[in-house]
């Protein structure tokens, strides 16, 4: 018995030198404040500890993250960045040039990322070729959220193309309900936008556009008509429209006061807490001609660069936890969002986040998965910025035709360069 002890004693010894061997911190810049967003952290946090690790959590509150942007760059220019930052799209590339960013290739090789997401994602993640960030979700953002009632009531379809839009939308006014919810905001107008682009154009058209800012593309033919359908959408939109925050917009296909809204999939959450069932008291569709096409906005966090070896370690176990199908289906339930690890198990997902993930996954071969320019992932924030001013002047003019802004869009983007 007393050599039974000893051996205990012994094993609990190294057990303990072991944990402490690994025993690191990170320290995790992130914006998710709100309730099912912190919920989400702090999954990832339990996951972290029980390796043995700590996480110092570094939390700024602000929806889209400006506030915690200008604390990083400060805390970055002092010489004292967080070991992991909630940075995405075209932004990583920025901090990777900047020196700012840590190579994660051994994380990335070890747990065979590159074979766990479609190759258009793995490019984001990665500065001059090496993966310096590791992401978290997947929004689809060319979404239609439509309230069935109201199109019951109007005897209209739900429409799969632009001009059935139109059809749709006139039967719906006709019935007194507002055919299309917006929030007059210029993130908001440039989401409309790129999905009516989408839509006209396709897949090929908007990558040459909004990716490769080809100036041809910019002021041809086709961007002077996905221009004019875009602003024959805002007769269907109420008076009350401009600065209405987006969730007020979905509040309102929610009540039956509109039928439509086109936006991102964190719609739903909305949809959610107001306890609606989709399929039932709401319909989620492609936007109008872009069933074949997925326009993608990704959470990611970047890693910096971290001198102590014990924090190294628990930095890459962060990151590797992070794509591990346990932390990405609890997470993306919570966030409302779909995994992007590929084929994950969605049994506990709704029809949604399942259409999601197989458009997702067919688009990523066919070709039509897309960055979204509306939500930072196609082009950098000056090039974002530009677009954003002439879409939304144009929206909100009646003195600028399509022709002109077609012009003054390819002019904003070549500028900005």
């Amino acid at each position: 018995m007393k050599k039974f002890k000893k051996s205990l004693l012994a094993i609990a010894a190294s057990s303990v030198m072991s944990l402490s061997a690994y025993a690191g911190e990170v320290e995790v810049l992130h914006w998710w404040t709100s309730g099912g967003e912190a919920k989400s952290v702090a999954v990832l946090k339990e996951l972290l500890e029980k390796q043995g690790h700590t996480w110092k959590d570094f939390a700024v509150a602000g929806g889209g993250g400006e506030s915690a942007m200008t604390v990083l760059k400060s805390r970055a220019v002092s010489g004292n960045p967080p070991s992991a930052a909630q940075i995405k799209g075209l932004d990583i590339q920025e901090w990777g040039e900047l020196g700012f960013l840590t190579d994660l290739d051994k994380v990335a090789e070890e747990n065979k990322w590159s074979s766990l997401m479609p190759e258009i994602v793995s490019k984001v993640m990665k500065y001059d070729d090496q993966y310096v960030a590791v992401p978290v979700n997947v929004h689809r953002v060319n979404w239609l959220w439509v309230n069935p009632e109201i199109f019951k009531k109007a005897g209209a379809k739900v429409p799969t193309t632009w001009a059935e839009f139109k059809e749709a939308a006139e039967k719906i006014k006709k019935a007194g309900f507002v055919p299309l919810a917006h929030g007059g905001q210029a993130w908001q107008d440039a989401t409309v936008f790129e999905s009516v682009a989408l839509g006209v154009g396709g897949p090929e058209f908007f990558r040459k556009a909004f990716v490769e800012h080809d100036m041809k593309t910019l002021q041809s033919d086709k961007m002077v008509e996905v221009f004019e359908v875009f602003k024959s959408l805002k007769q269907y939109m109420d008076k009350d429209a401009p600065g209405r925050d987006w969730n007020i917009a979905t509040s309102m296909v929610i009540k039956g006061e509109a039928a439509m809204q086109l936006m991102g999939d964190w719609a739903k959450g909305e949809f959610a807490a107001a306890g609606k069932k989709p399929g039932k008291d709401y319909l989620c569709v492609p936007a109008p001609g872009t069933q074949n096409s997925f326009t993608f906005n990704i959470d990611s966090f970047a890693m910096f660069n971290v001198k102590d070896p014990e924090n190294k370690k628990a930095q890459a176990a962060l990151a590797k936890t992070i794509l591990e199908p346990e932390f990405q289906e609890v997470f993306n339930l919570n966030k409302g969002s779909i995994p992007v690890r590929l084929g994950m198990n969605m049994e506990k997902f709704d029809s949604c986040a399942k259409d999601s993930m197989n458009s997702f996954v067919s688009t990523s071969k066919s070709g039509g998965l897309v960055p979204s320019m509306a939500h930072g992932m196609s082009t950098t924030s000056y090039i974002q910025g530009a677009i954003f001013d002439v879409v939304s002047n144009y929206f909100n003019s009646d003195k600028i035709t399509a022709k002109e802004a077609t012009q003054k869009l390819a002019k904003a983007v070549k500028a900005s360069i």
